[in-house]
């Protein structure tokens, strides 16, 4: 198999793995419509977690609260640029490349919430701490975008180590 072969078979599985993941953030959301709109918190588990309906017409935090097509706009640039780089094989390791397919999946989850009801459906609410209502979809892009930052400073460190080791004339395992 080519390269370039290979390079279209990855990238179709991860359109497919984002589309899978935002098609689980939607029905997610559906239920959270159905079973939680107009009602009291659903207790999953007591002082820690529980189930709230509420809409968002921000991003994180609510932060830019009914600025709903700025969002949309920003996010549809941001997946965009995401897919095209991900087509040009430019992410390196599994690890940022299934990051980067959490991160699609779940922009592309809440973006249509924002195009088709000008707001986002958050559903999960903690109890043990006072945090922000969220939703499947943002827990996507969090831990997608905390692991890619993770593996990046790892490997900005293992090349520091590495230019170090060879300024000084060492080996990598140590010797001389």
């Amino acid at each position: 198999m080519t390269d370039k072969k290979k390079r279209y078979i990855i990238f179709i599985a991860q359109m497919a793995g984002a589309a899978i993941l935002a098609f689980a953030d939607r029905l997610f959301k559906i239920a959270a419509v159905t079973h939680l709109k107009g009602k009291d918190d659903i207790v999953i588990i007591k002082n820690f977690l529980a189930l709230s309906y509420q809409e968002n017409t921000g991003a994180a935090f609510s932060s830019f609260s009914d600025h709903t097509v700025l969002l949309s706009i920003f996010t549809l640039i941001l997946l965009v640029a995401g897919i095209i780089y991900l087509f040009l094989g430019k992410l390196e390791g599994k690890i940022l490349n299934i990051c980067a397919v959490l991160v699609l999946g779940g922009g592309i989850g809440n973006l249509i919430d924002r195009f088709e009801q000008g707001y986002v459906v958050d559903y999960i609410k903690t109890l043990f701490v006072d945090f922000p209502v969220f939703n499947f979809a943002d827990m996507l892009v969090v831990v997608g975008a905390f692991t890619i930052c993770g593996v990046l400073i790892y490997q900005i460190v293992q090349e520091e180590k590495a230019r170090k080791r060879a300024k000084h004339g060492v080996k990598h395992d140590g010797k001389s």
